[in-house]
């Protein structure tokens, strides 16, 4: 557990030294720590380091976490199936992975009524890559205004996956095209604030191009095995 908080300290300051390098305001980007094939006791650990925000694949995998540590934040990071769409609405605080109507709507359904609306962000498929969930650059704006129609919903803004790359200059490119589609849809009117984008080996760019979520999993966690 020692090695979870010393990693914790470590991306921390990665997140303090580029917020100050790129000039973005201190302590407003979350580290949602990527718990997905981590026990609860490392999750604890990473708790008891200063964490709140946790990031899971699988909900089978991800309930019996929550149930045992239900004051944490729990984000759904995964592909999201339509049988799952319940158990995500019930124990969910954010779903970033929406990439259809027909998915939003079986949330907002299955969000309960006690309550406060499920913080979702829609995926976008940049590259067009057919191996990769979400949706293109082009449909944001309609998948973004019907999702504004569902009260049990609140659209938070964009996440992106992009293929990985080791230049840095590279790897802004596609966080740089995340956040014109976030200001597209700003200056359309819609109330959006999020750029879920960056992970263990590009959080650095991502927070160059205004990365409000990093998800961060190996840095914290180590390799999973």
């Amino acid at each position: 557990m020692n090695d979870i908080a010393a990693n914790v300290k470590i991306v921390q300051q990665r997140i303090q030294a580029a917020e100050k390098k790129f000039s973005k305001l201190a302590e407003t980007i979350t580290l949602l720590a990527v718990s997905k094939k981590q026990s609860v006791e490392k999750i604890k650990g990473a708790a008891a380091a200063g964490l709140h925000a946790f990031g899971e694949n699988y909900v089978q995998e991800a309930l019996p976490k929550i149930e045992a540590l239900p004051h944490l934040e729990w984000h759904f990071i995964g592909a999201i199936q339509s049988n799952k769409c319940v158990p995500i609405a019930e124990h969910f605080s954010w779903v970033h992975a929406l990439s259809s109507a027909t998915i939003a709507q079986r949330l907002n359904k299955a969000r309960p009524i006690d309550s406060p609306p499920l913080n979702v962000c829609i995926q976008v498929n940049l590259e067009g890559s057919s191996n990769k969930a979400g949706i293109a650059p082009n449909e944001v704006l309609a998948l973004a205004q019907f999702v504004m129609t569902l009260p049990k919903l609140r659209l938070r803004g964009l996440m992106t996956l992009p293929e990985p790359s080791t230049d840095f200059e590279a790897q802004r490119q596609p966080f740089r095209q995340l956040a014109r589609l976030l200001l597209d849809l700003q200056q359309a009117g819609l109330s959006v604030d999020t750029l879920s984008m960056g992970m263990s080996q590009d959080c650095e760019a991502a927070i160059a191009e205004g990365a409000t979520i990093v998800r961060i999993g190996t840095a914290i966690f180590g390799e999973r095995v």
